[in-house]
C-alpha cells in the first residue's frame, strides 16, 4: 500500500460529492474503495475508464453473480477486488494474481477470522466494524508478518481509525467524512492526520524527510514537511513544504517556479513522505535547474527541450520542421522503426533505437502528449488480466523475415493495412501501381474479393470505445467534452467547448482569393439546392370528399461535423450548412476538431457565419456527436446529425440514433472516401489517373477502382504512367501510395459489363470518361455521385459545382442518397373528408377494423354516420 487508508465512494456520484472530498482531492490521495453491485457495474467500468492515472481502486464485487465480470474489472484497471469465500474459490482457476484478491470476512471474531483465512494468503477486509477493541485484539494476535486488513467501521471517528491505523490495519472511510480543510470543517476527519498517522520521524523537532519527485518518479530535491504543511499542500493543490527557518514554504511563491501536486504517500519504512509533483518554471532548484542534482537526463531531457522548441523553436531548425510538416515526421518514424528491425548489435540497437525514440517523443509531444501520459498507459497495461496471444497484426506479418530482419515483400492473407505498411522500404520508394485483373481470366469471387473494401476495426472493437465516449457526455456535459477533446484533439486552451454568433471577424482573416472561392461555391451550392424545394404541397381527392396532402417543413435543430484530421475541409461545411440554410433550418450546429491551439480554422468560421449556424462546437469524434445528440451545458441538442467522419464517428452516429432517449436521426453510414473511373479508348490517361489520385489522397484506407473498357496494353501502360508520375509530385504521395496498396484495375470487354461490376461494387464517386457519356448514366444504378464526362472531374462536385459531397461510402449508395434538400426536411400528410367523403371511404374501414378486430376504431366511423 502506499497510503494509509482508503477513501470509500458511490461510483455514480463521485464527480459531485454534497460534502466531504471532490474528486480533486481523492487525486491527492490516489486510493479509492468502492461497492458495486448488478445495477452499478456499468459505472464502475465507466470510472476505471475515466480515472487512469489518477486513482488506484479498489472495488467490493462480493454481490456479483458472474466471475467474468469480476475478471473483466481486473482486466478495466481494478487494482483489487473484495470478494466471498465462494467468489474466492471460483477465481482460483482464473490464473489471478493473490495480491489482487482480497478476501471479505464473515465476522470480526477470532475464531470466525481464523477459520476464513484458514488456507489462503491474500488480504482480508473486515467490514463494518462495531466493536474497536475485538479487532485491535484479533490484530495484535495476528501480528504484522501478515497480508494487508481492511477495516471500514460502523460509526468511523478518528480515534478508532488511528488505533488501528497504528496496528498497521489500512482504514476505509467515507469520501463524505474526510476533508483537506480541517480548519473549515472541524467535525470531519483530517486526511494530513491520517496520512501520517504511521510516519514517523528521528528529528528533534518532529518534521518528515520529504523526497519530491515529477511523475515520471525523477527526483527534484529533498525537504521536510510537517502535518501542518501536509494539510496546506491539501488544501492548496501545491507543493507546501516546512521550512526549518520560515516556516511554511509555499514553493515558488516568489521566483514563480510553482508547483501542482499530484500527490502524496509515504514510503515502506513510513518514514519518509513522497511528493509527487508537476514543476512548472525553470525547475525546482533554486540555481534553475530542472533538479537540486543536475538537469535532466535521457527521455525527460529530451522531453523538456523538444517541449521549449514547440513553443519557440528557432526558425529553420531541424525540430520546428518535424512539427510542422506531419508526413516527414510519420516518415521518419516509419524509416527509424526499419533501421531498428535491421540493427543486430548492441550499439546499432542502442543508436537506431534512440533515433526512434527523438522521432517518437517528437510525435507526441507534437500531439500534446508528455511521457507521464504514455507511463500511464503503461502501468494501465501492466495490470490486464486478458492478454492477447501476442502476435503481430496480420498486415505487419509475412511469409518469412528478411536476413537482415527488415519486413520482406511477402504476400497478405488479409489487407487490413495497406501493404506500403507492411514493406517499409517500398513504402519510399516502390512504384505506384495498381493491381491488375482481367475479369474474363477470373473467377466471379476473384472480382468480388478484388472489390473488398480496406479492412475496417472491428465495430465490437469500436464500440468499446465508443460508449464510454457517449454515456460520460449524457452524464457529465462540457467537462467530458472539455476533457475528451484534450485527449484526442490535443487542445489546450480550451475554456468552452463552443464558439457562438456573432463569430469575431478576427476568426476569419482569410486571402481575398480564398473568399472568392468560397463564395462562388457558396452560390452554387445555393442555386442546385434551392431548385429542389418543392413549390406547393402535394393535394390529391382520392376520391369525392376524400382529400389527401403532403407538405413539407424543416428539420427544426441540425448539427453538422465537419471532420479534421489530414486536410482542412471548409468544403464540407459548405455542403452540410448551404441546404441546411436553403431548408430553413432554425438552427444550425456545427462542430469540427480544434486545432492544437484550440481555434478553428478560418475558413469554417467564415462557412458557418455565411450559412447563419448558431455556433461552433470545438470537438471531434465521437464526443461531439454525442454532444450534439444530447446537448451539454453549452451545446445545443439538435434533431438530426450529418456529416462524414472516421469509424469512431460513424459508429457514433449510429449509436445515438438507435437510443430513444437521444430522439435524433442521421443521415447515412459512412467509410473512407473511394471513387470508381469507368474509361474506354476516348479517355485521356492523364485525366483518368488525375481522377484515381483525387480520392487516393484522402487517406490510406481509401479505394479507387478503374474499370477498363476494352483497353489494349499500351493504353492500360499509358495510364500507369500517368498514375505513377503524377503521383510521385504529390505533397501527399506517402498517403497515395497506402490507398493505391488496395485498390485495382479490372479490365472488361464492354460497357454493360462495366456498369454492372460499377453498380455492384456502388461506389462514392463514379466517373465516366467514355463516349457518349450522358447515354451510359441511364445504366446506373447504385451510386452516391456520378461525374459525366472527359471534363468533369470529381473535384468539381467536392467544391464548387452545386452537387453536395456528402455521399454515402463503402457500398451504402445501394441504400442511402448523398445529403441533399430533402435530408433537412419532413414530410407531414393530412387528410381532410367531407361528410359525403365519410360515406364513400366509412364502409372499407369499418369492415377493415372490423377484420383487425379493433372496434374502437369501427365506432369512430360508425358514430359520425349513424350506424351500427
Amino acid at each position: 500500500m502506499s497510503s494509509s487508508f482508503l477513501t470509500s465512494i458511490d461510483l455514480a456520484s463521485y464527480t459531485t460529492p454534497s460534502r466531504g472530498l471532490d474528486p480533486k482531492a481523492l487525486s491527492f490521495i490516489g486510493n479509492v474503495f468502492a461497492k458495486l453491485d448488478q445495477a452499478s457495474i456499468d459505472d464502475a467500468f465507466l470510472y476505471l475508464q475515466q480515472t487512469i492515472g489518477l486513482f488506484t481502486t479498489y472495488l467490493d464485487v462480493s454481490s456479483l453473480s458472474l466471475i467474468d465480470d469480476i475478471v473483466s474489472l481486473l482486466d478495466s484497471g481494478a487494482a483489487k477486488v473484495f470478494v466471498n469465500r465462494q467468489q474466492l474459490d471460483q477465481l482460483a482457476s482464473a490464473n489471478i494474481d493473490q495480491d489482487r484478491i482480497v478476501l471479505i470476512l464473515p465476522g470480526n471474531t477470532k475464531q470466525e477470522v481464523i477459520e476464513a483465512i484458514s488456507g489462503t494468503s491474500v488480504d482480508v477486509y473486515s467490514h463494518q466494524v462495531r466493536d474497536v477493541e475485538l479487532v485491535e485484539a484479533w490484530l495484535k494476535e495476528y501480528g504484522t508478518d501478515r497480508p494487508e486488513v481492511f477495516i471500514s467501521f460502523a460509526s468511523p471517528d478518528i480515534k478508532s481509525v488511528l488505533r488501528l491505523s497504528k496496528l498497521s490495519a489500512i482504514p476505509i472511510i467515507p469520501a463524505e467524512l474526510l476533508t483537506i480543510n480541517p480548519k473549515a470543517d472541524p467535525e470531519l476527519i483530517s486526511v494530513s492526520r491520517l496520512l501520517l498517522s504511521n510516519a514517523t520521524s528521528d528529528r528533534p523537532d518532529g518534521l518528515f524527510t520529504t523526497l519530491v519527485t515529477d511523475e515520471r518518479g525523477v527526483a527534484l530535491g529533498l525537504v521536510y514537511s510537517s502535518e501542518e504543511s501536509v494539510a496546506e499542500s491539501l488544501r492548496t493543490g501545491r507543493g507546501v513544504y516546512q521550512s526549518r527557518k520560515r516556516g511554511l514554504w509555499y514553493k515558488g511563491e516568489s521566483s514563480g517556479d510553482i508547483q501542482e501536486l499530484v500527490g502524496i504517500t509515504l514510503d515502506c519504512d513510513h518514514d519518509c513522505l513522497r511528493y509527487v509533483v508537476k514543476q512548472k518554471g525553470r525547475g525546482f532548484c533554486h540555481l534553475a535547474t530542472a533538479t537540486c542534482f543536475g538537469q535532466y537526463r535521457g527521455l525527460s531531457r529530451l522531453q523538456q527541450t523538444l517541449q521549449k522548441r514547440k513553443s519557440s523553436a528557432p526558425e529553420g531548425s531541424y525540430t520546428a520542421r518535424l512539427f510542422s510538416d506531419s508526413q516527414l515526421l510519420n516518415a521518419k518514424i516509419v524509416e527509424e522503426a526499419n533501421e531498428l528491425c535491421k540493427a543486430s548489435t548492441k550499439s546499432e540497437v542502442a543508436f537506431e533505437a534512440a533515433d526512434l525514440f527523438y522521432f517518437a517523443l517528437t510525435k507526441c509531444i507534437a500531439s500534446g502528449v508528455t511521457l507521464e501520459d504514455v507511463e500511464q498507459n503503461l502501468d494501465a497495461k501492466s495490470v490486464k488480466m486478458k492478454r492477447r496471444k501476442g502476435d503481430a497484426k496480420a498486415a505487419y506479418m509475412t511469409k518469412s523475415a528478411a536476413s537482415d530482419g527488415s519486413l520482406n515483400d511477402g504476400r497478405l492473407n488479409e489487407t487490413a493495412l495497406p501493404q506500403s505498411v507492411n514493406n517499409l522500404d517500398k513504402l519510399q520508394e516502390g512504384r505506384i501501381q495498381m493491381k491488375r485483373y482481367i475479369t474474363a481470366e477470373e473467377k466471379p469471387e476473384t472480382i468480388q474479393e478484388a472489390f473488398r473494401r480496406p479492412s475496417q476495426r472491428s465495430s465490437e472493437q469500436i464500440m468499446g470505445i465508443v460508449h464510454p465516449i457517449i454515456e460520460a457526455i449524457k452524464t457529465r456535459g462540457d467537462a467530458a467534452l472539455l476533457e475528451y477533446t484534450h485527449r484526442f484533439d490535443k487542445a489546450v486552451t480550451l475554456t468552452s467547448p463552443v464558439l457562438r454568433a456573432p463569430f469575431p471577424r478576427s476568426l476569419m482573416q482569410l486571402p481575398p482569393e480564398t473568399i472568392q472561392a468560397i463564395d462562388i461555391s457558396f452560390e452554387n451550392i445555393r442555386r442546385f439546392h434551392a431548385a429542389q424545394k418543392e413549390e406547393k404541397p402535394l393535394i390529391v381527392e382520392t376520391m369525392p370528399g376524400v382529400v389527401c396532402s403532403r407538405f413539407s417543413r424543416p428539420i427544426e435543430r441540425v448539427g453538422l461535423y465537419v471532420p479534421g484530421g489530414t486536410a482542412v475541409l471548409p468544403s464540407t461545411a459548405l455542403m452540410l450548412g448551404v441546404p441546411a440554410m436553403v431548408a430553413g433550418c432554425k438552427k444550425i450546429v456545427m462542430a469540427s476538431p480544434p486545432r492544437s491551439d484550440g481555434s478553428i480554422t478560418p475558413e469554417i468560421i467564415y462557412v458557418a457565419q455565411k450559412i447563419g449556424a448558431e455556433s461552433v462546437v470545438l470537438a471531434g469524434g465521437a464526443q461531439a456527436v454525442a454532444a450534439l445528440a444530447y446537448g451539454t451545458e453549452s451545446v445545443s441538442k439538435v434533431d438530426k446529425i450529418l456529416g462524414p467522419g472516421n469509424q469512431f464517428v460513424t459508429v457514433a452516429k449510429m449509436v445515438v440514433s438507435n437510443d430513444t432517449s437521444a430522439g435524433v436521426s442521421i443521415d447515412m453510414p459512412a467509410g473512407p472516401s473511394e471513387v470508381l473511373v469507368v474509361a474506354d479508348a476516348s479517355a485521356n490517361p492523364a485525366f483518368v489517373a488525375s481522377d484515381l489520385l483525387s480520392q487516393a489522397e484522402h487517406g490510406v484506407d481509401s479505394q479507387v477502382i478503374l474499370i477498363a473498357v476494352s483497353l489494349s496494353e499500351s493504353q492500360l501502360a499509358a495510364i500507369d504512367e500517368e498514375l505513377h508520375a503524377q503521383a510521385t509530385a504529390l505533397p501527399r504521395v506517402d498517403i497515395v501510395r497506402g490507398a493505391i496498396e488496395h485498390s485495382v484495375t479490372l479490365v472488361v470487354n464492354d460497357i454493360t459489363e462495366a456498369m454492372r461490376l460499377s453498380n455492384l461494387y456502388a461506389p462514392e464517386h463514379l466517373i465516366l470518361q467514355v463516349q457518349d457519356a450522358e447515354n451510359v448514366v441511364a445504366l446506373v444504378e447504385n451510386a452516391g455521385s456520378v461525374f459525366v464526362g472527359q471534363w468533369t472531374p470529381e473535384s468539381v462536385g467536392d467544391y464548387s459545382a452545386g452537387v453536395n459531397h456528402s455521399l454515402p461510402t463503402y457500398g451504402y449508395a445501394k441504400q442511402y442518397s448523398g445529403v441533399n434538400l430533402g435530408s433537412y426536411i419532413k414530410h407531414i400528410t393530412s387528410s381532410q373528408l367531407t361528410k359525403e367523403g365519410l360515406h364513400n371511404v366509412g364502409g372499407a374501414v369499418m369492415q377493415l377494423a372490423k377484420v383487425e378486430e379493433l372496434e374502437a376504431h369501427r365506432r369512430a366511423v360508425s358514430l359520425r354516420l349513424g350506424v351500427n
